[in-house]
């Protein structure tokens, strides 16, 4: 039994482990287009723990984007082992760990309810973070739309309108933790490419001219069937208290119901208690909830 790199002839071996126990997981990065055509790289630095049969039974996966390499901190795809053992999650840490030069901490969602990975990365020292609550709203339906004078709601048109759209995005999130760090217009235009992307599904609320706010609708799958995921959703502070979270929120469940969906999901930080009620208000509702962990990488060498 050891830990070894994982290589490309090995690939399909993991992505069948991941899939195994994902419902164990946050399974973010664990399903979609992106996880179907995964490759172990400087971007996804991968290890595996074998057995004597050489047969998978533990692994360990950073994503080290633009995006997360810009905040300086790595996020776990997977981190898991069926032994359960301190000693096999350490080495798997140790291992990924040494991919994630110039980032200062690597983290880690895990659902509330998987009681014996939360004890385990706490005796590895990781430090409680942040939680963070799914919500899904079934059976949607459209809402009239009644906007103050001189605002009105646009679709973002591709090539134009990034910059705009980042600027919202960052003002909006600056102080929200898990999201402080800036979008850039390349990432914007990226995300744009994927097969998650829904035309026109991003909205941009404008003041007169000005743009103040901005809310996302992407193809997304629930159960097992598919879902509008709607975020990010954000207000520039200025304008944040005056209902307008609310007209963006219900703009974006009203492009659902129009493109087909049935139901929309969304995701809420444990610490955003507005946004969360406002969410409660109209009607989603709580359906997981999964604690983040952070591991300083100054302590990989101990």
């Amino acid at each position: 039994m050891g830990i070894e790199k994982l290589k490309k002839e090995r690939v399909k071996d993991f992505l069948n482990y991941c899939t195994k126990h994902r419902a164990e997981l946050d399974d973010s990065y664990l399903y979609g287009e992106e996880f179907e055509k995964f490759e172990p790289n400087d971007e996804n630095p991968t290890y595996i723990l074998i057995d004597d049969a050489e047969k998978i039974i533990g692994a360990a996966s950073l994503v080290i984007d633009d995006y997360y390499r810009s905040g300086k901190k790595a996020r776990f795809r997977i981190f898991h082992t069926e032994t359960g053992n301190a000693s096999d999650y350490k080495e798997l840490l140790q291992a990924v760990s040494k991919h994630a030069e110039g980032m200062d901490s690597v983290f880690v969602f895990i659902p509330l309810t998987n009681k014996a990975l939360l004890n385990m990365v706490e005796s590895l020292d990781f430090k409680l973070w942040r939680y963070s609550f799914l919500m899904v709203k079934e059976n949607i339906s459209e809402y009239p739309i009644e906007l103050p004078e001189n605002y009105s709601i646009r679709p973002l048109i591709p090539g134009k309108d990034e910059a705009v759209w980042c600027e919202i995005r960052n003002e909006g999130f600056a102080k929200l933790p898990g999201s402080e760090t800036p979008m850039t217009e390349e990432i914007i235009r990226d995300r744009m490419t994927g097969s998650d992307y829904l035309e026109d599904g991003a909205l941009i609320l404008y003041h007169q001219d000005r743009a103040i706010g901005i809310v996302q609708g992407l193809d997304d799958e629930y159960d097992n069937a598919p879902i509008m995921c709607i975020g990010p959703l954000a207000i520039i502070p200025e304008y944040q208290g005056c209902g307008l979270g609310r007209t963006l929120l219900r703009a974006s469940i009203n492009y659902a119901k129009q493109h087909g969906y049935t139901r929309t999901i969304l995701c809420v930080d444990g610490k955003n208690e507005r946004a969360k009620t406002l969410y409660l208000h109209e009607g989603f509702k709580d359906v997981h909830a999964d604690v983040a962990y952070t591991f300083d990488l100054k302590q990989r060498n101990k």
